[in-house]
Formats: C-alpha cells, sequence, structure tokens
C-alpha cells in the first residue's frame, strides 16, 4: 500500500473518513493520538465497533502517514506513550555555561560519533538512565509508533546541524532475544533508517545468544531459546550497555568535558 508515489486509498468511503479524520485534527490548536481521531470517526458513525481501530483503521492510517497521503506526515499525531530522554546536549562554548538554566557542557561536540541508545522496554529505563548519563535514550515501549520513531530520526538530523564538523551517526538498541524483540529492533531500525535524511550506523549490541549462554541466562521457559533482557543481573547488563557504548564514545574526552564543567561550576558558585 505504501509506494515511492506515497498511499492512495483505493475506495471513495475511506477516502472519505480520512477527509474527516484530517478535519479533526486541525480542528484543535495541540496534537493529537491516533485513537483520539478513531474515536472521534467512530462516534460519527465512521466505524461500527471498537474492534476497527486495530482490524482496519490502524493499518490503514499506518500507510497514510508512511505513504504522505496528502497533508498526513508521520509526525501529524501525538505519541502519547513513549518520552524520549534527551541528554548531552548543552552550551557549545564555556561563554554559554549556564547552572541556574540548567545548560552545561556539551558533549558531543568533541567527539566523533553521535551516540543514542534505543531499549525495548520502558522498564529498562532506570537502568539505563543509570549508565547512559550522557546519550540521548529512546525507551521504545515495545513496538513504536510513527510519531515516535520519526523524532529519533529527526533528532539525530537536528545533531547534525549543531555542529560544524561532521560526526558519524550511531544508534545502539538493547531488548530481548526473541521474535518479538527482534521484530521491535528490525521495524525501529527501517523505519529511523527511512525518515533521517543522514546515514545511521545501526548496532544490535544484545541480547543474544552467545551472550545468554556465556552469561548462563535461564532460557524463557514458555519459548525455549529465547532470552529476556531483565533475565541479566545489574552487573552483567551493566557490562554489555558499556561495552558497547565506550566502544563509540571517546572517554577520555567525555571525562576531560565533565572535569571542566565541574571547573566551571565552582566557578560560577
Amino acid at each position: 500500500m505504501v509506494s515511492k508515489l506515497g498511499y492512495k486509498p483505493d475506495k471513495p468511503e475511506t477516502r472519505k473518513w480520512l477527509d474527516e479524520a484530517w478535519e479533526a485534527v486541525k480542528s484543535v490548536d495541540y496534537q493529537v493520538s491516533l485513537r483520539w481521531v478513531f474515536y472521534r470517526l467512530l462516534q460519527k458513525g465512521y466505524f461500527k465497533s471498537k474492534r476497527d481501530y486495530k482490524d482496519k483503521f490502524s493499518k490503514i492510517m499506518s500507510s497514510v502517514r508512511h505513504g504522505e497521503y496528502e497533508n498526513w506526515r508521520p509526525d501529524t499525531l501525538a505519541d502519547e506513550t513513549r518520552t524520549a530522554i534527551y541528554q548531552g546536549f548543552g552550551a557549545l562554548t564555556e561563554d554559554d555555561v549556564s547552572y541556574t538554566a540548567f545548560r552545561p557542557l556539551d558533549k558531543f561536540k568533541d567527539q566523533k560519533n553521535i551516540v543514542m541508545v534505543a531499549y525495548e522496554a520502558n522498564a529498562m529505563s532506570a537502568q539505563f538512565k543509570k549508565y547512559v548519563e550522557h546519550q540521548p535514550l529512546f525507551p521504545c515501549g515495545g513496538q513504536p509508533s510513527i510519531p515516535y520513531k520519526y523524532e529519533i530520526a529527526k533528532a539525530y538530523e537536528n545533531a547534525c546541524e549543531r555542529y560544524e564538523d561532521a560526526k558519524n551517526l550511531i544508534l545502539l538498541y538493547f531488548g530481548d532475544r526473541d521474535k518479538a524483540g527482534e521484530k521491535i529492533r528490525d521495524v525501529v531500525f527501517e523505519h529511523v533508517g527511512k525518515w533521517c535524511g543522514y546515514d545511521i550506523e545501526m548496532i544490535s549490541c544484545g541480547l543474544t545468544s552467545e551472550q545468554a549462554k556465556t552469561m548462563n541466562l535461564p532460557e524463557n521457559p514458555e519459548k525455549p531459546e529465547t532470552y529476556q533482557w531483565e533475565a541479566l543481573n545489574d552487573e552483567q547488563a551493566r557490562n554489555i550497555i558499556l561495552a558497547y557504548l565506550y566502544k563509540y564514545v571517546d572517554k577520555d574526552k567525555l571525562n576531560a568535558n565533565i572535569k571542566r564543567e565541574n571547573e566551571l561550576k565552582e566557578k560560577l558558585k
């Protein structure tokens, strides 16, 4: 249903409710969700049952936004369940440092790579915030929505335009070793790459079968040969996260940046 020429509805009734959906979106001055639009159409009789949300509506709306039908775009609707955690960006010069406004030194300016991190479950956020303090984090919360994946792509574009020197773009992904987890990873890689105007190196960091067997992790009892990230103890998870992170982040430059930032902080006091 999606091609380089864009999405075209094949039925007049589909075009009719898409027009109604667009009018609903433009009737308010804030960004609305996919489910909000569906219930507006359900109330007006375009759909007969709540089951139509999954069976018909969401599939067509996915094609509409991927294919950029008429005024629809990947970021037209809001994702109300996922929130990116932006870290690392800050003042590009020491004169612009401000701690009263929470504007520290930028952590990417001296690096050759812009590294961002995505992971499968929202429940992993506390762990990743502990060990990844200076890179943007994108909890996927299961299969992420179109606007959320589009946001990741645009985060890279915005970062590229921020710096004078060219940067390599790296996306590290962490999640379960099972079909569902791998599908989430593959879709994120596909769509983020599609919507970003720059090349991103996308790296699957685990959990892998090899990592699980080396660490003697238990299999998911309901699905042999599959492994859950939560089966890792904290030290094991930390080792996997930091091994990949510092493969692409210059730790010495980062520490020098943090040291200088702390000196400026003391000076500002």
